[in-house]
């Protein structure tokens, strides 16, 4: 059974981020969790992250993928 698809967050440094303002769901499909992440991108831009990758199961699958706000 698979694990899913899950997000993992980096700060400014490269160094990864975790804590509760960040989410650690998995979500049944890629376009879940890429659905989400086009939701949500500004509050963890806000929240500190700077970039993330996306993996299925325990393997990346892209990134790290750089958030912007564009300023």
């Amino acid at each position: 059974m698979s694990d899913g698809w899950h997000w993992t967050y980096e700060d400014a440094r490269g160094a990864a981020m975790s804590g509760a303002q960040l989410v650690t769901t998995r979500f049944p499909t890629q376009s879940d969790a890429e659905s989400w992440l086009g939701e949500q991108w500004r509050s963890l831009f806000a929240a500190g992250v700077a970039a993330v990758t996306l993996h299925h199961d325990d393997a990346a699958v892209y990134g790290p993928m750089v958030l912007s706000d564009g300023g």
